[in-house]
């Protein structure tokens, strides 16, 4: 491996959200606010400022720490207007959705083989299916329900009226069916609205949006994924220390494929700046165990086997979201014998947050998989703030740091071909 500078002065940092419809500002708050808490718990000084625009959104981090001053520049690469796009489907879209993903995830068999490892993420992709449903049979009971009485009470006025010779049937089916539809849209539209609280629209269209291509990436997210590629090589030519990008959820598949499009691209990487990967909280298997993935798992081939690059992959067992302590090239059925890549450890949530502190996360599920990117009362050898603001290099920092013992690196996707 190239040698690597000893201490970082200037960084540059790419972060690459997973499937987020929100603007980008809230990350830099979320970076702002939890930095502080962990500056002050953790013995050092982090200042978060507005970065300097100029058509790209991020903000400027200055940190001392250990008695060393470094300089820390963020830039977000914004894919949230896609996400919204694909979010913008009615109501009868969304229940076509369901049905499609879940077609392609039973249908190709990949679902089974996600099922043998940790729970959480297939409970997670259970659950927008099972809450959808749920919403639709309340729905059509709800309509039945005002239907029933409607037409049950004209039947009885109509006897009352005319007496038992009446005809009944039409009045009565016209009142039945006429408010059924109308009811059953509006009840599901209430429960669409009640989104923000429950997330199942959202995590269907996240899954629904990862199987659209079967595991392919769709031409428009290539497109900007493309763009991101330009930026970071930019960055590379810089006068920086390090360039180092997260992959957050859905976002670290997204920077495999780029980091190893650079990396053909560019296959003698000088060693100064320091190229780093860290990718949390990834869902990498939900794409790349489909059928059609086969560019993503070449691209996790290749990148597990580089020098050029240090990449380290942060989960824990208590993010119900991610696909904790499993690595990526192996799950996925494409390391090789020259695979040095990732090293996979976890965060240790019950242990780097205080009993208080976890009892009050542990069941917030969408919450704990923001955690990597927030404060801990009790940190142990991970910290978001000290990796893009410290003064150690990714490599560095991790360079003696041996993976878990429980990861999971066994090949378990039914389908493991790079090639078409």
């Amino acid at each position: 491996m190239p040698a690597r500078p000893a201490t970082v002065r200037r960084r540059k940092v790419f972060y690459i959200p997973g499937y987020d419809p929100f603007p980008p500002r809230r990350y830099r708050e979320l970076y702002r606010r939890e930095g502080a808490q962990q500056a002050e718990i953790s013995g050092y000084a982090l200042n978060v400022t507005a970065g300097e625009g100029g058509g790209r959104f991020g903000w400027h981090a200055s940190a001392l720490i250990e008695d060393m001053r470094i300089e820390a520049e963020f830039e977000v690469l914004i894919w949230s207007d896609i996400v919204r796009g694909s979010m913008s489907s009615s109501i009868p879209a969304t229940y076509a959705q369901l049905l499609r993903t879940a077609w392609r995830y039973i249908g190709s068999g990949a679902l089974r083989r996600l099922a043998v490892l940790p729970k959480g993420p297939l409970i997670a992709a259970l659950y927008p299916i099972g809450v959808l449903i749920l919403q639709l049979c309340l729905a059509l009971l709800a309509a039945h329900l005002l239907g029933w009485a409607l037409s049950t009470a004209w039947r009885a006025a109509v006897l009352w009226a005319f007496g038992k010779g009446a005809i009944l049937n039409g009045g009565a089916a016209l009142l039945y069916w006429g408010p059924f539809f109308v009811v059953a849209l509006l009840v599901l539209r209430w429960f669409k609205r009640q989104d923000n609280r429950i997330y199942a629209y959202y995590l269907m269209h996240d899954y629904a949006f990862s199987a659209s291509r079967n595991g392919a990436t769709p031409s428009e997210l290539q497109d900007r994924m493309d763009d991101f590629r330009a930026s970071i090589a930019a960055a590379l030519q810089e006068d920086v220390d390090e360039v180092l990008i997260v992959g957050h959820s859905s976002g670290a598949h997204l920077a495999v494929s780029i980091l190893a499009d650079l990396l053909r691209a560019q296959p003698d990487l000088p060693a100064r700046p320091a190229l780093s990967f860290l990718s949390l909280g990834q869902v990498i298997p939900m794409v790349s165990f489909l059928p059609e993935a086969h560019q993503l798992r070449a691209d996790l081939r290749f990148l597990s086997e580089r020098d050029e690059i240090v990449w380290i992959d942060v989960t824990a067992p208590g993010d119900g979201c991610a696909f904790a302590l499993c690595d990526p090239v192996g799950v996925s059925g494409v390391a090789t014998r020259d695979k040095q890549w990732p090293l996979v450890f976890s965060a240790q949530f019950s242990r780097s947050l205080s009993p208080e502190r976890w009892s009050a996360l542990r069941r917030k599920f969408f919450r704990l998989h923001f955690q990597y990117l927030c404060a801990f009362d009790r940190p142990l050898d991970y910290d978001y703030f000290q990796i893009t603001a410290g003064p150690m290099t990714l490599g560095q920092r991790y360079a003696n740091r041996p993976p878990s013992r429980s990861r999971i690196d066994v090949a378990v996707s039914k389908y493991t071909s790079v090639a078409p």
